[in-house]
């Protein structure tokens, strides 16, 4: 527990940092712009307003999902960074559909540049700072399980890398005075855009929908496979549940039916301080036992089993397909 709220305090601290980040570059950028009258510049700038709503809703989010459980909440408040990177993502694609449809306009109506090499420069400063920001806040959004900061650090990165391309068309347009190439450069990067978004929507969506994530599935099953004790005949119906940083685990434990209340409860504990160890220690687990049947003998590798009622045949590796169904494993 000290681990989870330790963890959801750095969260905190990290998300106002990149708030404060956000402000800081967002001025830069359109200083930038009002040096250069350039779309490219702008759509840094424009995308900068949604790095700092984005990330003050998100740093909300925080506060409140780092709020401990209630009798309306009894799996916390986690939830909300769901909603908040669904928020996120949505002001990227707006931002991006913003940026294609003024460049497009202004393909036909071109504005006069100026200033391009002061431009550059702030350009290139701001995007440095992100991509430093970003990279540092994905690492840590990934250790803390925190939905939210690997969002916005995504965000950041991808923010660092439409600035790149921005400069690279700039510095193109200051070498060949090609004006319409500025328009043209924004669209490209706003589409960018737009797909960044729709990915950050894509996968909130998938949380507040429970859907499950394969990877952290099979890295369950790799774990049990290769700690397997004798009591534990079977895991099936494995299911994963985020509530943002905290990970809700259930499963049927097969065990012997002659095992008492205390014995089937030790087995219990043992399945979740493995996962608990090996995965993540702030995993909540809520494992229901079942008896074992005749067919379970078969792979049942027991050996002072005085109620076998079927001999051993063979050790079966445990199936992920199985795992996560409601199915036991058989020979």
């Amino acid at each position: 527990m000290l681990h989870i709220i330790k963890n959801l305090r750095e969260n905190i601290r990290l998300q106002l940092y990149v708030v404060l980040i956000g402000l800081l570059l967002l001025i830069t950028k359109f200083v930038a712009y009002f040096y250069t009258n350039s779309n490219a510049i702008l759509t840094d700038a424009l995308e900068s307003i949604i790095n700092v709503v984005a990330g003050s809703v998100s740093l909300y989010s925080l506060i409140l999902s780092a709020r401990p459980r209630d009798i309306n909440h009894p799996y916390g408040h986690g939830k909300i960074e769901f909603l908040a990177a669904s928020l996120e993502g949505s002001l990227i694609l707006i931002a991006g559909t913003i940026i294609i449809v003024k460049s497009f306009y202004n393909l036909f109506s071109p504005v006069e540049l100026q200033q391009l090499d002061a431009g550059i420069i702030l350009t290139a400063v701001a995007g440095l700072i992100n991509f430093g920001t970003g990279y540092l806040i994905v690492k840590k959004g990934q250790q803390n399980k925190s939905m939210v900061l690997v969002a916005g650090g995504k965000h950041l990165k991808s923010d660092a890398y439409s600035t790149a391309g921005i400069l690279a068309g700039l510095l193109l347009i200051y070498l060949t005075g090609q004006v319409w190439l500025d328009s043209v450069v924004a669209i490209v990067f706003g589409l960018v855009i737009c797909y960044t978004g729709y990915r950050i929507v894509r996968s909130s969506l998938a949380g507040i929908m429970d859907e499950a994530d394969y990877e952290l599935l099979k890295e369950i099953v790799d774990v049990l496979n290769e700690n397997r004790r004798e009591n534990w005949i079977d895991i099936h119906n494995l299911r994963v549940i985020k509530y943002g940083a905290t990970l809700h685990i259930d499963c049927h434990l097969t065990v012997p039916w002659y095992l008492n209340v205390l014995q089937a409860h030790d087995e219990v504990e043992a399945v979740g301080k493995l996962v608990r160890e090996k995965i993540d220690p702030s995993i909540e687990l809520f494992i229901h036992t079942d008896p074992c049947i005749a067919p379970s003998c078969t792979v049942c590798e027991k050996p002072d089993c005085n109620n076998r009622r079927q001999d051993f045949k063979q050790r079966v590796k445990w199936e992920f397909e199985k795992v996560i169904a409601d199915k036991k494993h058989g020979v």
